[in-house]
């Protein structure tokens, strides 16, 4: 293992390290990507675009009666009794993660909610999203950088009682060096090539760089999606995990 102070020590299975960000137009275009990909990917994100496209729950599902891994990205933000009262409804569906935004209130419902039968379902606060950079901070009222931002919700979930947080990779090494190894992190907006395509995800980093900075996870999407051959993509991102965790 490579000696670096902030790889991730968790125990968690190499292969369950990437997730894939199932984000396509229908439940059968996913169905199909993910027996493309097979033994290449085990853990999935699946997010509003897929809500809005109708079985959702039975995609949810159909992934975990093939041993899959779901990451329910819906970033729950409403008043705290609903954003409690859907935490409840989510439940039954056998979801590893799911993200909520907001404030200490917003957070701590979910988080009760969450806790009620055995807190299997680990919720995840949204820091700052990884299609932000400085400029739109200040266009959105924020008077503080991208870091101190993503520092502070950080500070309040593990407070609060989430199991991680969603921080891009180039947050994730002043979490670690202000937070220690208590919570999650997931990153998402990776960047498995030097020259990176120009895109909406603004706060990117590379495979290796986002783990040894700290991150628990990452999530993948277009990298994978958009290759001429979708699973050699991921198989080759899992080789390099596997090279960071087991050397």
């Amino acid at each position: 293992m490579i000696d670096q102070p902030f790889l991730s020590s968790k125990s968690i299975l190499p292969t369950e390290r990437l997730i894939f960000a199932l984000d396509v137009p229908s439940p059968t275009i996913a169905r199909q990507l993910v027996e493309t990909l097979g033994d290449a990917v085990s853990f999935y994100k699946i997010g509003l675009e897929l809500f809005m496209a109708g079985g959702y729950f039975e995609l949810i599902e159909w992934l975990r009666a093939r041993d899959k891994k779901v990451f329910v990205d819906l970033k729950f933000f409403d008043v705290p009794e609903t954003v409690r009262s859907a935490v409840r409804q989510l439940k039954s569906y056998g979801a590893t993660f799911t993200t909520v935004h907001g404030n200490d209130a917003i957070l701590r419902a979910a988080v009760d909610a969450a806790r009620e039968s055995g807190d299997e379902l680990g919720i995840l606060a949204v820091t700052a999203l990884t299609s932000l950079d400085q400029a739109d901070l200040d266009d959105l009222g924020f008077a503080c950088n991208p870091k101190a931002l993503v520092l502070s919700r950080a500070r309040r979930a593990l407070e609060i009682g989430c199991r991680g947080v969603i921080s891009s990779g180039l947050e994730a090494a002043e979490l670690r060096a202000h937070l220690g190894d208590r919570l999650l992190i997931i990153t998402p907006g990776i960047r498995p090539v030097l020259n990176r395509p120009a895109d909406d995800q603004k706060r990117t980093m590379d495979v290796e760089d986002a783990f040894l900075n700290g991150a628990d996870y990452i999530v993948v999407g277009r990298p994978i999606r958009q290759a001429p051959d979708p699973q050699a993509a991921a198989a080759a991102i899992q080789q390099r995990i596997a090279r960071l965790f087991t050397g």
